[in-house]
């Protein structure tokens, strides 16, 4: 089978959709509350805590694709934030296991209210309630291009 290339709408809209979302996921991360002194690196983690659940250091740098020496000082930042809290593995006490710290699952909610909270405010002020239908239209959409 030949793979298909796609026509000239489908490429620019892929190329558009692209830049319009990179932009927008720039703008939501500078939005959220409480990302002044966090690396994009310790950022990932603590998403990926929230996702993924409690981890080993080990497993955090495999997923995050960094050396282990990279993810022992992004984990010793967040630490000293408070952020996570490390235990012993239960099926390996001799293994430390990661998670989010009370404090991290506040810093977590409060950066979301935060980005939500902007995003709201921005389609209010910027958006028509008709351009507004149009995004709610157009969701279903782009979450069945997600799904494939």
């Amino acid at each position: 089978m030949v793979p298909t290339v796609p026509d000239d709408s489908a490429a620019l809209a892929a190329r558009e959709l692209r830049a319009v979302f990179s932009r927008l996921r720039r703008t939501l991360q500078e939005k959220g509350q409480g990302t002044e002194g966090l690396t994009p690196s310790q950022t990932a983690v603590l998403n990926r805590l929230i996702v993924d659940g409690p981890a080993s250091p080990s497993a955090l740098a495999v997923a995050e694709r960094v050396r282990p020496q990279s993810m022992a000082a992004t984990l010793a930042g967040l630490e000293e934030h408070g952020l996570i809290a490390r235990r012993a593995d239960p099926e390996d006490g001799r293994r430390q296991v990661v998670d989010l710290s009370e404090a991290g699952l506040v810093w977590i909610a409060d950066s979301r209210r935060a980005r939500e909270e902007w995003l709201a405010r921005a389609l209010q002020e910027g958006l028509t309630e008709a351009e507004r239908a149009t995004v709610l239209a157009a969701l279903p959409l782009i979450d069945r291009l997600n799904r494939r």
